[in-house]
């Protein structure tokens, strides 16, 4: 059995699995399902086409005030912030253990402290990346390249020399 790819969905298989159960073949059944995603993101029903929602920000405030909710919490401050979470130390250590985790817990149900110290929502630490597998490592890695390397417009950038060389007039350097 050849796979030429990294298998990440069973459409990649076509008929393999099929074949595998009506030929009887247990082994070859396990190993193909072993060998695709574990992340249920790369499951087919993920992948369907999407429909735009309206207004979910204003839904979610409307239920957090029929529900009484606190306030949201953040995912990260708005600048750069090692401090975040600075006095729940001395809390603990002034009021003991029991009284300082009973404040710490209302701290942050009346004022939610911001889930990350870095306000970069796209930052997955390194070691995390390496514990993830290798389609789910693929993929972030491709997200960033992207990111890195956005494609051009070849036909604008020609334009533009076009424009500017006709503006210009070309000049000869002497060696």
């Amino acid at each position: 059995m050849q796979i030429d790819d990294l298998l990440i969905t069973e459409s990649q298989l076509n008929s393999r699995l099929n074949n595998s159960v009506h030929e009887n073949r247990r082994g070859e059944f396990a190993l193909l399902l072993a060998m695709l995603s574990h992340d249920a993101l790369d499951f087919s029903q993920f992948h369907l086409p999407k429909t735009e929602t309206d207004n979910l920000v204003i839904e979610e405030e409307a239920l957090r005030k029929q529900f009484g909710a606190g306030p949201k919490q953040l995912l990260a401050p708005d600048e750069y912030n090692m401090l975040v979470g600075q006095f729940n130390a001395s809390l603990i250590s002034q009021e003991g253990e029991h009284c300082g985790m009973t404040s710490i817990k209302l701290r942050q149900c009346l004022s939610p402290e911001p889930l990350a110290i870095r306000n970069d929502d796209k930052h997955i630490p390194l070691n995390i990346i390496d514990n993830c597998e290798l389609a789910v490592r693929r993929r972030i890695k491709s997200e960033q390249t992207q990111l890195a390397n956005p494609p051009i417009d070849a036909a604008a950038f020609y334009d533009s020399l076009n424009n500017d060389a006709l503006h210009q007039p070309l000049q000869l350097i002497a060696v």
